[in-house]
């Protein structure tokens, strides 16, 4: 019999857009901004370095409604970087980390971003949280032009295929999928997988969907022979019938369902009520346990929905990671999603201070050390930001809903592991 693997939610419902819902064309290496934020460090670096700290910061909801996401991410950040320091720090220097509770308010985020670079004078942003925050400070991020490392959102703000200014942003360094790259893995995916040739695109009127939409369709027009057929549905919508009629009357092979949270079992949900019986894919943020559950007495023997994941746990790297993840943080997150991306926000950012160890830090210098050779997430695949290159994951496995136990609760199985685009297209 298959294993089943039930994923946990880090390969789905994590930091997804509904509920995390002058100077900026300057080049990367902007002399005028490096020294308007100069301080008296010893070793003649920017701001937020000495020789012996290295000063970063972030905020984030650790109240409130999206607490149980930003205390556990906190959590693990933190723990690596106690893991970092414990050792030596990096180059003699210790990470001085600082937080600000924003309470998922981007008013209160964008304050928060004033202090921390204009006050605190920190050297980087690390785990910049959630969409409304990012939303509203993304601008003012390419502003300053500090180095930014690891958001906790996938907005189409984060793209950028050959950054070269900070006003296309140089200076973001983001690491979980955005959709834009997402839309175009899903028709990978249905073309190489399921020898799709025309393909259904459902999207709501929100970023996300329409963010993954785009993706979809960038990489669609690259294909011979590939064509599609689309309907949008606002976000949230309770009647979604006469999208999915649409799409079932175009005859599609294969149908994208580029929406997140609760608009995504309604479109799933009709689409089996109208007796289509075309298979599916959705965006990893709707790969959760709440959602195979919505689904599984909808599909079950009519049609299979799949979700895309960016997180490998069966890799030597993941297992030695955990190892040392769960030695460092509290036992209440040993396998906690939310903690482990904030161990993986510290694992990026520390990369480029690694590459400079025995070299002056700066922010262009350091910038340049993220560029200069590609980056492994330790429970994912490896991103590489070469040339401008801000795409943020690019490697993404399949997985699909299935019953765990008799009945239920659905769950979901692994079924590809992680792949480009360019490996489904080529293989």
């Amino acid at each position: 019999m298959k294993t089943k693997q039930v994923l946990a939610t880090l390969t789905g419902i994590l930091l997804s857009a509904s509920w995390l819902a002058g100077c900026a064309g300057d080049s990367p290496d902007n002399t005028d901004a490096t020294d308007a934020t100069t301080t008296d460090s010893p070793v003649g670096t920017v701001q937020g370095i000495s020789a012996t700290e290295v000063h970063i910061a972030n905020s984030a909801a650790t109240s409130g409604a999206y607490a149980t996401v930003g205390v556990p991410f906190l959590a693990g950040l933190e723990g690596y970087i106690e893991m970092v320091n414990q050792a030596g720090g990096i180059d003699g220097r210790q990470i001085v980390f600082t937080h600000t509770d924003d309470e998922f308010d981007p008013a209160k985020g964008s304050a928060a971003l004033t202090e921390f670079v204009e006050d605190d004078k920190v050297f980087a942003i690390v785990g910049h949280f959630g969409t409304p925050v990012v939303a509203a400070t993304i601008d003012q991020l390419k502003e300053y032009g500090i180095p930014s490392v690891y958001f906790a959102t996938g907005i189409g703000q984060l793209y950028a295929d050959h950054a070269t200014t900070n006003a296309e942003g140089y200076n973001i360094f983001p690491v979980q999928p955005i959709y834009r790259v997402e839309g175009s893995l899903m028709v990978a995916y249905a073309t190489s997988t399921f020898a799709a040739s025309k393909i259904g695109i459902i999207y709501t009127n929100d970023d996300a969907g329409m963010d993954l939409r785009t993706g979809a369709i960038e990489q669609i027009d690259k294909l011979d022979g590939v064509t599609y057929a689309e309907a949008q549905v606002p976000a949230g919508a309770a009647d979604v019938s006469a999208a999915v009629t649409s799409i079932k009357n175009a005859e599609v092979d294969f149908i994208i369902v580029a929406s997140i949270q609760q608009t995504m079992p309604t479109i799933v949900k009709e689409l089996a009520a109208q007796g289509v019986n075309k298979d599916c894919i959705t965006t990893y943020v709707n790969v959760s346990l709440s959602n195979s559950e919505a689904v599984i007495a909808d599909i079950q023997d009519k049609f299979d929905v799949y979700g895309l994941h960016w997180v490998d746990y069966a890799s030597q790297i993941a297992q030695d990671t955990l190892v040392d993840y769960q030695a460092q943080v509290d036992a209440e997150y040993a396998m906690n999603p939310y903690a482990q991306t904030g161990w993986i926000a510290g694992v990026f950012f520390t990369e480029g201070l690694r590459r400079l160890v025995g070299q002056e830090v700066t922010w262009e210098s350091y910038m340049q050390a993220l560029e200069q050779a590609p980056i492994q997430n330790p429970f994912g695949g490896v991103i590489d930001y070469a040339n401008g290159s801000r795409l943020g994951t690019q490697e993404m496995g399949l997985s699909r809903i299935v019953p765990v136990s008799d009945p239920w609760p659905a769950g979901w199985e692994v079924v590809e592991p992680l792949q480009s685009v360019d490996a489904l297209l080529n293989h």
